[in-house]
């Protein structure tokens, strides 16, 4: 099973021996890793593995034989681990995603001290120096997303591009809007023991009611989901308390300062924050407030749904992560990735870098470029 030890990667510090399980898809110079949120583990990506590589086929034995030829001496190219089409491996997409600390195969610290955004986004960056990589498109989901925004901070060399999925600030933003139905979810959720009893308060905080009561066949989404959460529960165990507590306590302590979303705003990579508009975890209002702070590099992208509309609206979500590397890719420009609407489709991306190849051919070259080249 492939696992990364974080204490390798963290120039010394103590870390107390925790490894992240982790699992890679596809194969490509373009590299994405998907930060998943509070209580999730790695497969909950399951709908955005299967759209950026078109397999849900692990790859990690070749990968990590490949990884381990690099640690003897037969290095990748430099353009492949920055996640750089360099040619060679094409325009295919790797992605790596992983159990955050305190859930599923990764180590779970006793203390909710051994929680916060910054060390889970240290934990992150450790991997991606593991897989070798210099660069990554950074995306994530929830608790995720503002490990993500931590991460993009702390490091935003390594950040091609960020993707924010049902984000909040954190502290009393995590606070759901107060009603009745919340109150209820809330105690039941606290009350959950079983796979079973989790699974049902689950699917009523991820999904939206329509989304729940379509037919399927002769049965509704709600009956395949539920099967599938408790499948997906009992192969890994509930999570402990103290993994709990300490996700929880991250999200509560985690916090953006002004400068630190000046250093995003102003590190050159675009940002699309993407939100279910019937998500009553994260309110709808925290994350059109983070897109605003971070223009003009940041496109709000709202969709139907819920907390989880990756799952409810794959395909859309999945559109908008991709216009997202295609953008990077062809070098968009801030100003004009956060003014096209947000329904904007891959044509006008296609034809934005039809232009710039076109200018590209047409422009003089010197030949002091070539030879840095």
């Amino acid at each position: 099973m492939p696992y990364c030890e974080v204490d390798r990667y963290q120039n010394g510090e103590k870390w107390d021996g925790v490894r992240l399980f982790y699992r890679r898809y596809g194969r490509g110079a373009v590299k994405v890793l998907l930060v998943i949120g509070l209580a999730g583990t790695h497969d909950s990506w399951g709908p955005q593995i299967k759209g950026l590589t078109g397999s849900l086929e692990p790859a990690d034995d070749e990968a990590e034989a490949e990884r381990t030829d690099e640690e003897s001496g037969d290095a990748a190219s430099p353009a492949a681990a920055e996640g750089e089409d360099d040619g060679g491996e094409g325009d295919g997409i790797e992605v790596c995603c992983f159990d955050n600390r305190g859930v599923g195969r990764s180590s779970i610290p006793p203390h909710k001290s051994y929680y916060s955004t910054a060390i889970m986004a240290r934990d992150a960056l450790a991997l991606m120096d593991h897989l070798g990589w210099k660069k990554a498109h950074v995306f994530g989901h929830s608790m995720g997303a503002m490990i993500s925004c931590k991460l993009a901070a702390m490091a935003p060399q390594r950040v091609c591009s960020l993707a924010l999925l049902n984000v909040t600030g954190g502290g009393f933003q995590c606070f759901p809007k107060v009603d009745g139905q919340m109150l209820s979810l809330a105690f039941r959720f606290l009350r959950a023991k079983t796979p079973e009893e989790r699974a049902l308060v689950d699917l009523e905080t991820h999904y939206t009611e329509e989304y729940l009561n379509e037919k399927v066949g002769s049965c509704t989404r709600r009956t395949i989901l539920y099967q599938e959460y408790v499948k997906g529960i009992s192969s890994t165990g509930m999570q402990s308390n103290c993994g709990f507590e300490g996700q929880v306590n991250a999200c509560w302590t985690h916090k953006m300062t002004s400068k630190e979303l000046d250093t995003i705003r102003s590190a050159g990579f675009l940002v699309s924050v993407i939100h279910g508009r019937s998500d009553i975890i994260a309110q709808l209002c925290h994350a059109r407030r983070l897109a605003e702070r971070l223009i003009p590099v940041a496109r709000m992208v709202e969709l139907h749904g819920a907390h989880l509309v990756s799952h409810e609206r794959p395909e859309e979500v999945n559109n908008a992560l991709m216009e997202l590397i295609k953008a990077t890719k062809s070098m968009m420009k801030p100003e004009e990735w956060s003014s096209q609407p947000e329904n904007s489709s891959g044509v006008i991306l296609m034809g934005f870098e039809h232009m710039r190849n076109i200018v590209k051919v047409m422009k003089p070259v010197r030949v002091a470029a070539i030879d840095r080249q």
